[in-house]
């Protein structure tokens, strides 16, 4: 037992680690080769602080675990606004001003419906994982399209600000990124192996482990990069990177976990994770786009962000802990 948790707090620990060095050598690279900072912030950036869901969903998919795939990515968006949102919500209000994440907000909302339509019949097939894979890039296509046609100088110069300040040479930009690389795959397999091991050891589903202790642990750099931003004053990237890695999950987690391992959907997923999931997104809808602060995250908004967390998970305890109620 202290081997797996061993297991789980280094696969942890170095997942958010090589997150950050994979994202920040990615980046760097793309703005030495010239990629317009544009598509570094909507789409390497995104992209990249979706990694540990991606590759910790993937190897749980190949490891015979769907359960704990599924929960990674529907527990991770839970987690990015609930949890991650609603922390850096609290320590700085942020002002939803840039059109590209306005753009972004009613879009993650369209994902998940969409996501939990392919799931509503019971299964989720390679066929539906297509089709979530092709809308992903059909939505990162026209988002940079429409952002390219009406320019967002706050997005574009908070993105020119994050990659300038590393300074890295492209030998160590392409270094960083293989190394984060190598180490994100590797990190997510002795994540799925040590939570797995305490799945069978408590007798609880991979399900859960899933959507707790591995979703909140791949959401690990989500939060660490959005905080920093947030403190920097880089408020429209903070937000970015939790909505674009919300998109990936949504769709690119998804769809490769169905391309993979196609599985039965677990009923609490449709019955409680789903809904819960899509409530919290319609929930920053509401914030962003209502009055009194029109496109702005308030700090009492980050606390009912908050408030929903707990209780979302001492929901998810209370119905672990007494199964026959339910």
């Amino acid at each position: 037992m202290l081997l797996f948790l061993l297991a789980v707090l280094g696969g942890l620990f170095v997942l958010a680690w090589s997150a950050d060095k994979f994202v920040d050598g990615a980046s760097s690279l793309a703005r030495i080769t010239g990629i317009p900072p544009l598509v570094i912030g909507m789409v390497i950036i995104g992209f990249g602080t979706s990694a540990p869901e991606m590759l910790v969903s993937v190897s749980a998919a190949l490891n015979g675990t769907p359960g704990m795939a599924l929960g990674n990515a529907v527990g991770s968006n839970i987690a990015n606004i609930a949890l991650i949102l609603g922390v850096t919500a609290l320590i700085v209000a942020l002002p939803v001003q840039s059109s590209v994440v306005r753009r972004e907000i009613p879009l993650i909302l369209l994902a998940g419906v969409f996501s939990w339509l392919l799931l509503s019949d019971g299964t989720i097939t390679r066929t539906d994982g297509i089709l979530l894979i092709g809308l992903l890039f059909l939505l990162l296509g026209w988002m940079t399209y429409a952002a390219s046609r009406q320019y967002d100088a706050q997005f574009i110069d908070e993105v020119k600000q994050e990659t300038d300040q590393k300074g890295r040479s492209k030998r160590q930009s392409l270094f960083h990124t293989l190394l984060g690389l190598i180490l994100l795959v590797a990190s997510s397999q002795l994540l799925v192996w040590g939570a797995t091991g305490i799945a069978v050891r408590f007798g609880v589903s991979d399900l859960l482990i899933g959507l707790t202790i591995v979703a909140i642990g791949t959401s690990l750099p989500e939060l660490a990069a959005s905080v920093t931003s947030a403190r920097k004053g880089e408020v429209s990237l903070a937000v970015g990177n939790i909505i674009g890695s919300n998109l990936f999950n949504n769709l690119g987690v998804m769809g490769l976990v169905a391309l993979i391992a196609p599985f039965t959907t677990p009923a609490a997923v449709m019955a409680r994770d789903l809904p819960i999931m899509l409530a919290l997104t319609l929930l920053i809808v509401v914030f962003a786009f209502t009055p009194p602060g029109r496109n702005i995250l308030s700090r009492w908004e980050a606390i009912v962000l908050l408030i929903i967390f707990v209780a979302y998970q001492l929901l998810l305890y209370y119905q672990a802990a007494y199964p026959a109620g339910l």
